[in-house]
């Protein structure tokens, strides 16, 4: 009988490009991946560690949920997201650009966030968190710095580490991390990780975070199944529909795999 690993390894090894997989049961402790140590170009996965700055100033008393931020024109970026499309001079809280960076992946919102908390001291807390091949080099839509070689990379085991430190509530504190994967569960780009297992008549929650540029397809979550567990798809240069269907096949093989 093939194990989770083999379906895995199967599934990804014949995609083109550069595709990575971390997978951890947080019931039993199984891990296993696929290229998960990889240093993989980031697109919107990054918003998580740009989410995980903000809710640490916020605990700290030094960043207000509730403090009202304007986003001028000058701060437009092009889609994901709603902000571009709104007034001139629109405000909206903290919470709310936390909320629409990961929800609706809004690439305004997370450009001001990025502003607004320091890209050094994103970075400083990725360090902190034990982390080597994820970094924040740029903004959204930095085009000049994108044409020189400025990048922001994650991997697939970082991220999934950083799931996991949510799940246990460990990541800057028990009510942080519980918000955090609030906000995740309330996720509206779902076509990658819960495509499939959302036709479920009991569908799991899952709380997670997709990211996509050219030739770039990620997801990256928890499937609060029988036993939840953390799955990270990241791909760079390859086929984006089939590495998108593989993700939803996958994750809901997992999900029966799991319950029998």
């Amino acid at each position: 009988m093939n194990t989770i690993k083999d379906i895995m390894e199967e599934a990804l090894s014949g995609l083109p490009g550069r595709v990575s997989c971390y997978y951890k049961n947080l019931t039993t402790g199984e891990t296993f991946g696929y290229q998960e140590e990889e240093a993989m170009m980031a697109a919107s996965v990054i918003k998580l560690f740009v989410m995980t700055e903000a809710f640490a100033r916020m605990e700290a008393g030094e960043l207000p949920a509730d403090r009202l931020i304007t986003v001028r024109r000058e701060n437009h970026v092009p889609s994901c997201g709603a902000l571009t499309y709104l007034h001139d001079g629109i405000q909206v809280t903290v919470m709310d650009l936390v909320t629409l960076m990961i929800i609706l992946s809004d690439n305004t919102a997370t450009n001001v966030l990025i502003d607004l908390l320091g890209m050094e001291s994103i970075n400083a807390r990725i360090r902190s968190l034990g982390f080597e091949k994820t970094i924040l080099q740029r903004k959204m839509f930095e085009y000049e710095k994108a044409a020189l070689g400025l990048q922001n990379y994650i991997s697939a085991r970082e991220v999934g580490m950083l799931l996991e430190k949510m799940y246990r509530g460990t990541l800057i504190s028990p009510a942080a991390s519980e918000k955090m994967l609030s906000i995740m569960k309330n996720q509206q780009l779902n076509h990658k990780i819960p495509f499939l297992i959302d036709s479920l008549k009991d569908a799991p929650e899952i709380a997670h975070k997709t990211g996509e540029d050219e030739g770039i397809s990620h997801d990256v979550g928890i499937v609060f199944g029988k036993e939840p567990f953390v799955i990270c798809f990241c791909g760079n240069g390859t086929v984006v529909p089939r590495l998108e269907r593989v993700m939803g096949e996958l994750s809901l093989q997992i999900l029966e795999k799991q319950s029998k």
